[in-house]
């Protein structure tokens, strides 16, 4: 490990005998970080030697220790890698760096067998962290590979599931086995099981061609199948009565999912009284709980990294990546029809939708893939996934041509259209009930937010002096936006708007927050006596520096009110937008009477800006959580519009009275 001196921390050097930590960047990054410098040649006094595991390779390395005295440190992935497995190319996003043995060998003890059978595992709060990210990992459907389709059809339960693995896998040959240690467990399956079906679960290499596999199709019958279907592993794990496995870390999920499954081999997971062994590792006797399992394996033993921010970080930061980059890659992987798309919009949405597949902009929809409109699109196709900016956009107007960081996708309806349900009042009727780790995200979430003052174009601007009193934000609205069209009735219009907050609060000091695409001259909703009727016109100030200078903000769908509501300034509705109806604001207009569901702020928050969202990391170019968008929102680290797109918007500002040209969905 590196060593601190009096210039500050020296890294250890690690001799390597293996292409892949030369070739592939991450794992060289991850090393480094973790304080290893590699280096090729011959070791001397305090340095040591990396090995992969037991791969072809290791052996090399192997032997120079034997000749030098040189410690060996081992390397593995870590029990979640990446979408794909790593012969598809994918980097991991997590290392074990072993310094005692390998997790998978039980000859002798490992870092992580250590872990197992000496630290304490008694803290609440890691213990609490281990349940939650145990739940995380079930709740996203995220496994060691999780390239697959969580809502694929799984077999009616009630079944056994026996799993396979790869031909060669150094975890089973670690653990004596081979293809009749296979054979035997198959059978012991079938023997405790009497007349009950048998799945034989298949390896995800194997079903990539990558690897062979310990079964064939000769070994399935009327009773055994062999599945191939890459399909979520804790879906299977929920139909199953028994669970037979050599070493596979399937059976490491089992675990989790509350099976004592039957084990054939001496995984890390075996021997601690959470398993049925049939070849007992004696040294192994204590009993764990699974969080204390899991705490070992998933908090404690591995090296995670974070790709957005280049440095290591916890396993939370992981999941956050994880789980927006799978969500991505299952709604992608078939690729995207696209129809009525203007031109600037195609870069973004192939960049944000076409990582994993094609967006083909066309207005006919394909059988092979889901289609996709902008959500204010006439006359959609039936089924069509509707697309909008998100609640965290970028810095710069939508108008101007500024590329989103966020967009929503709607499979139901969309959020600002009260007349049907859409995927965001999903969310928030679910969020009514929160864990606490989510809970714990959403508030450090709204804390940054508030405390970078970031809304949705993140304009900045000046905060003019305001009159004492009870002093109330009403902010202007497009009056053509389709939030307006679809969620107020009555009023319906700045002017209106005004009128109806000066009648019901006559003494109340009115402040005038004018929409900055109106300011901007790109959109209808210029108010032209708003000086008569307010008592203050905010133009041109940043809406997130006024929120803390007024007392309530009185809105007829605007965003601002609930960025309002983050910033627990209460909020009054006089239309029907997305947050409207849960209790949480005053509702003068009429939300719909299925919003019956009860989330507090962190609930509602959670929603809206975690679950719902996509978010693009115009650093890396990925897919990323919340969170990264919200630190290069918080670091202005955007790229801008483009000479091309700036000379567009100048256009559209110039024809602003013809925006029904290019504004057609």
């Amino acid at each position: 490990m590196a060593t601190s001196t009096a210039g500050g921390v020296t890294p250890r050097r690690l001799y390597i005998y293996n292409g892949g930590f030369v070739t592939q960047r991450r794992i060289r990054r991850i090393l480094g970080l973790a304080g290893y410098a590699l280096r090729i040649g011959r070791p001397g006094a305090g340095d040591a030697i990396g090995v992969w595991g037991q791969g072809p390779t290791a052996h090399r390395g192997h032997r120079m220790a034997a000749r030098t005295g040189a410690e060996v440190i081992t390397v593995e992935d870590a029990f979640l890698r990446s979408l794909h497995p790593g012969r598809a190319g994918e980097p991991p996003v997590g290392l074990h760096i072993d310094s005692r043995g390998v997790h998978f060998d039980a000859a002798t003890p490992s870092d992580l067998e250590t872990l197992l059978a000496t630290a304490p595992l008694d803290d609440t709060a890691l213990l609490d962290r281990a349940r939650h990210a145990i739940a995380r990992l079930r709740e996203s459907h995220l496994s060691k590979y999780s390239g697959f389709d969580a809502d694929a059809p799984v077999p009616e339960p009630g079944y056994v599931l026996v799993v396979d693995q790869s031909w060669g896998d150094a975890s089973v040959t670690a653990s004596g086995a081979d293809a009749a240690r296979f054979r035997e467990m198959l059978v012991f399956a079938q023997e405790e099981h009497p007349g009950m079906p048998v799945l034989i679960k298949s390896h995800p290499e194997m079903n990539r061609g990558y690897r062979l596999g310990h079964f064939v199709d000769g070994d399935a019958s009327d009773r055994v199948r062999i599945l191939r279907d890459e399909i979520s592993p804790w879906r299977l794990l929920e139909g199953a009565v028994g669970v037979y496995t050599v070493s596979s870390q399937m059976g490491f999920e089992a675990i989790l999912a509350g099976h004592k499954p039957r084990v054939f081999g001496q995984p890390f997971y075996a021997g601690w009284g959470l398993t049925v062994d049939e070849f007992p590792v004696a040294r192994r006797t204590r009993r764990l709980t699974r969080a204390q399992l899991f705490a070992a394996a998933m908090i404690l033993y591995p090296k995670w990294y974070d790709p957005y921010e280049d440095r290591l970080c916890g396993l939370e930061t992981v999941l956050d990546g994880l789980e927006a980059r799978t969500s991505a890659w299952r709604a992608d992987r078939r690729g995207w029809t696209a129809g009525g798309m203007r031109l600037w919009k195609r870069k973004p949405l192939q960049r944000i939708f076409g990582q994993h597949g094609t967006v083909r902009f066309t207005e006919t929809p394909r059988e092979d893939c889901p289609h996709m409109v902008w959500a204010s699109a006439r006359n959609a196709p039936e089924g069509a996934t509707r697309i909008e900016d998100g609640f965290l956009r970028s810095r710069g107007l939508g108008a101007r041509l500024v590329p989103p960081l966020s967009l929503v996708c709607d499979d139901l309806g969309i959020y600002y259209d009260p007349a049907t349900p859409s995927r965001l009042e999903h969310w928030i009727a679910r969020r009514a009930t929160l864990r606490a780790d989510q809970r714990q995200r959403a508030e450090r979430l709204i804390a940054r937010l508030t405390e970078a003052g970031l809304s949705k174009y993140n304009l900045g601007g000046r905060v003019p002096e305001l009159p004492a009193g009870r002093r109330i934000l009403v902010p202007g609205q497009v009056e053509d936006d389709a939030s307006v069209l679809k969620g107020a009735v009555d009023p319906q219009g700045n002017r209106a708007l005004l009128l109806a907050v000066r009648a019901a609060n006559p003494d109340a000091v009115i402040v005038y927050k004018p929409h900055p695409d109106v300011e901007a001259g790109l959109r209808t909703g210029a108010v032209a006596d708003q000086a008569d009727l307010a008592d203050v016109v905010a133009d041109r100030s940043d809406p997130a520096a006024l929120l803390g200078n007024v007392d309530a903000v009185w809105t007829m769908t605007s965003l601002i009110g609930f960025e309002a509501l983050l910033r627990g300034v209460p909020v009054t509705t006089l239309g029907a937008p997305f947050y409207a109806g849960w209790g949480l604001t005053d509702d003068r207009g009429a939300p719909p009477a299925r919003r019956v569901a009860r989330p507090d702020l962190a609930g509602l928050a959670h929603a809206v800006l975690i679950d719902y969202p996509r978010y693009f990391d115009p650093v890396t170019g990925t897919i990323c959580p919340v969170e990264v968008a919200v630190a290069r929102l918080t670091e202005g680290n955007i790229p801008g519009p483009g000479w091309p797109n700036r000379g567009l918007s100048r256009l559209q500002g110039l024809l602003a009275s013809y925006a029904y040209l290019w504004r057609r969905a």
